[in-house]
């Protein structure tokens, strides 16, 4: 007799490659259903473009395929974008590659400058304004947005004696996607330059009470940062961040970590104690729902 031979169960076909099509109810995006759910995963590995470039000469810059993932999650085309910490306008970038307005706010006039330069070469002006000055004051007469995604400063971190990320003996080659560690600006409403954390938490939460009142309804928030330390103590600044955005109204929705696997890695506790690389930011999204009584 013959032996039975157990079949192997088939392997699940891989999304990558299946078509996609588009459901007419969907008012969040422009996304067929395949695409939406590759954007569902926990986790995404960050994506340089050649674009990225000329933003390295700011000291934290996007990467524009990384927002451009957000934007076409989290809205459609014609919408309207904001970026309350606009830095070297990645985000306004990524909006018009997107057929998306975009509307950015930073203190520092060199950044806007920096924006200026990027956008210089391109085929035609993007849709999207960049106001430079205080977030608190200006978010006012923004009006109503579609879909808020930033990254604010991280506390006080650029302050420190670091050389940056070209100190590598010696070596000319990048470390990483900036070229040095420098701090934002010497205005004293920069949150990167608050020594209390406490009070740089403060001056965030005003800044996005304005981007809650802005934001329409349904519509979604993200920002995007990793923990650090604080006086040479590690913090969970995504449990704060999203202990935050509650207290003003928005409902969490999730974290997708973002992998930077072009980071260095620095010996900081060796060989006495444990001390954690940051190899990853954390996108934390967030929903705006007004609940009627």
């Amino acid at each position: 007799m013959k032996e039975n031979k157990q079949k192997r169960p088939r392997k699940p076909k891989s999304l990558e490659n299946q078509p996609g099509k588009y459901d007419e109810r969907n008012v969040l995006n422009d996304l067929d259903g395949r695409s939406w759910l590759l954007l569902t995963k926990s986790f995404w590995i960050s994506e340089s473009c050649p674009e990225d470039k000329a933003a390295y000469k700011h000291p934290a810059p996007f990467l524009i395929k990384d927002i451009e993932k957000l934007i076409s999650l989290f809205t459609k085309q014609g919408m309207i974008v904001l970026d309350p910490f606009a830095g070297s306008g990645t985000t306004l970038i990524a909006a018009d590659n997107l057929k998306r307005k975009g509307v950015g706010i930073d203190l520092s006039e060199e950044y806007h400058q920096l924006y200026l330069e990027r956008i210089a070469n391109r085929k035609s002006i993007p849709d999207c304004v960049y106001y430079v000055g205080d977030s608190l004051a200006l978010l006012d007469n923004v009006g109503f947005v579609d879909y808020i995604v930033t990254s604010p400063p991280y506390h006080n971190i650029l302050r420190n004696k670091s050389k940056g990320t070209r100190n590598n003996n010696g070596k000319n080659f990048r470390m990483s996607a900036r070229d040095g560690i420098i701090y934002y600006s010497d205005n004293n409403n920069d949150l990167g330059n608050f020594e209390n954390y406490e009070d740089f938490l403060s001056a965030l939460k005003a800044i996005m009470k304005k981007g809650y009142d802005c934001l329409r309804d349904k519509k979604y928030a993200s920002i995007i940062i990793s923990d650090f330390t604080v006086e040479k103590k590690e913090i969970c600044v995504q449990a704060d961040i999203v202990k935050m955005m509650q207290d003003i109204g928005f409902q969490y929705v999730g974290t997708t970590v973002l992998l930077q696997t072009v980071k260095p890695l620095y010996p900081f506790g060796y060989p006495y104690a444990y001390k954690i690389n940051h190899h990853h930011q954390n996108i934390i999204s967030f929903r705006k729902d007004i609940i009627l009584k």
